[in-house]
């Protein structure tokens, strides 16, 4: 497209000799596209083709069935991960405590009857009374009831004793991925509604109610802001004495008086070959684009009208 209005504008320059100081161009805005982050089906679209819009307006709606389970779940891991945090930080609650005494209690009463019926065991197998095997089992009841009694006291000095800090730093680390998890997932949510980053014009929807979009395809385009601006390409004996923040005047087809316009933008490169490969005669055919803001009061043109744009003498600079 480019290439076009370059090739056009050069041909316009050669055939108006008498209107040296002129850049030739179009009016434009800036073009935003809003793209689709996920392949969903579009199930509204609340504003027209060709309607003004103001930034946050919503342009497109996807189906976010979906996408508002991943919510649900993603909130159920953080009600997991903060109650666990908060269990950690409480402690053992005094009837875990009074349970855990309780096991110690059984657990030494438990090793003092087989601690007895070891010993009497021991006394018959010395008389002959018993056999080997009979001694053996009190024994292996005795140790058992022994590890039992050591693994009891263990447990009521960590209740005692409360929680590491690892075991905090832990949980803690846990309850921040999960509140990860959940921001990202709002975050897929709200895209699933798109709205307008910028006031403007709603341009096109090219995808029709009901379709499935794909995902980074373009689901509406905004012809962003309220005036356009001229693009327009400046020749290279006038691009030294132009800059930006210089007000220009730019003739409109179809409105008598030029309007009083800013530069916004202009090219610090020439649009195709490097003035450097080229003699004095071919380096004043090079062009440098150039972007010229028209004022509010010139939001009611449209885009694509052919502009011409009065350029500083280049003497008088």
């Amino acid at each position: 497209m480019r290439m076009l209005i370059f090739s056009l504008v050069v041909a316009l320059l050669s055939a108006c000799e008498q209107s040296t100081n002129t850049a030739l161009g179009t009016l434009e805005r800036d073009r935003i596209a809003h793209t689709a982050t996920v392949n969903e089906v579009i199930i509204e679209l609340p504003v027209a083709k060709g309607s003004r819009i103001t930034a946050g307006t919503i342009l497109v709606r996807l189906d976010d069935t979906q996408q508002q389970a991943q919510v649900a779940k993603a909130k159920a891991e953080v009600t997991n991960a903060t109650a666990n945090l908060e269990k950690l930080r409480n402690g053992a609650r005094k009837e875990e405590i009074a349970a855990a005494k309780a096991n110690v209690d059984g657990a030494r009463a438990g090793l003092t009857e087989s601690e007895a019926n070891y010993q009497r065991a021991q006394n018959l197998f010395k008389n002959k009374l018993t056999s080997r095997a009979t001694l053996d089992r009190t024994l292996a009841a005795r140790d058992s009831n022994l590890a039992k009694l050591k693994s009891a006291k263990e447990n009521l000095g960590l209740l005692i004793k409360g929680t590491r800090l690892e075991d905090l730093n832990m949980a803690q680390a846990h309850l921040d991925a999960t509140l990860a998890i959940l921001s990202g997932e709002n975050k897929k949510l709200s895209d699933l509604t798109i709205k307008a980053t910028r006031d403007g014009l709603l341009d096109n929807l090219p995808w029709n109610l009901g379709e499935r979009v794909t995902m980074g395809s373009p689901v509406a385009i905004v012809l962003a802001g309220k005036a356009p601006f001229a693009r327009a390409y400046i020749p290279e004996p006038y691009r030294v004495n132009v800059r930006v923040n210089d007000k220009l005047l730019v003739h409109v087809d179809g409105i008598d008086k030029p309007i009083l316009s800013t530069v916004r933008w202009i090219a610090n490169e020439p649009a195709f070959s490097p003035y450097y490969a080229l003699n004095q005669q071919e380096r004043s055919r090079l062009m440098y684009l150039a972007e010229i803001q028209l004022p509010d009061e010139a939001a009611g043109l449209p885009n694509g009208i052919p502009v011409q744009v009065e350029l500083p003498n280049i003497e008088s600079k």
